[in-house]
C-alpha cells in the first residue's frame, strides 16, 4: 500500500481502489436503470443507490434497520427495497431505509 492510499485510509476513512464508486461518479455516468440497486459512497459513508419502479431514484445508507445488513447487497421489488439478508420489505424515506409492514416470504 502506497503511502498515499495509507494517508487516504487514515484521514478519510476509505480506500479510494475499493471498487466501490463515489456517489457523483454514479450520478455523472450512466443512466441507473428501473430496478437496479447499487452499492457506492459518499466519502467514508456507504450508501445503496436504486431506482424504484416508479422511477424515483432514492439513496439511502447501505444498512437494514434490521440487523445491519447491506441493503445494496439485496433487490428493488416496486416501490421497496427488500433486504438479502432476512427479507424485509424497506421503504426508502429522507435517506434512510425504514422497516416496511411486513417480513418477506
Amino acid at each position: 500500500m502506497g503511502s498515499l492510499t495509507a494517508q487516504l485510509l487514515d484521514e478519510l476513512g476509505y480506500d479510494p481502489a475499493d471498487g466501490v464508486p463515489e456517489w457523483n461518479e454514479l450520478a455523472a455516468g450512466r443512466p441507473i436503470a428501473v430496478g437496479a440497486l447499487i452499492a457506492a459512497r459518499v466519502g467514508a459513508k456507504r450508501v445503496a443507490v436504486a431506482r424504484l419502479g416508479s422511477g424515483r431514484l432514492v439513496v439511502v445508507d447501505d444498512e437494514c434497520p434490521h440487523d445491519g445488513g447491506r441493503i445494496s447487497d439485496g433487490f428493488v421489488d416496486g416501490e421497496r427495497l427488500i433486504c438479502a439478508r432476512h427479507g424485509w420489505e424497506l421503504e426508502a424515506r429522507n435517506g434512510r431505509c425504514e422497516r416496511a409492514c411486513k417480513l418477506r416470504k
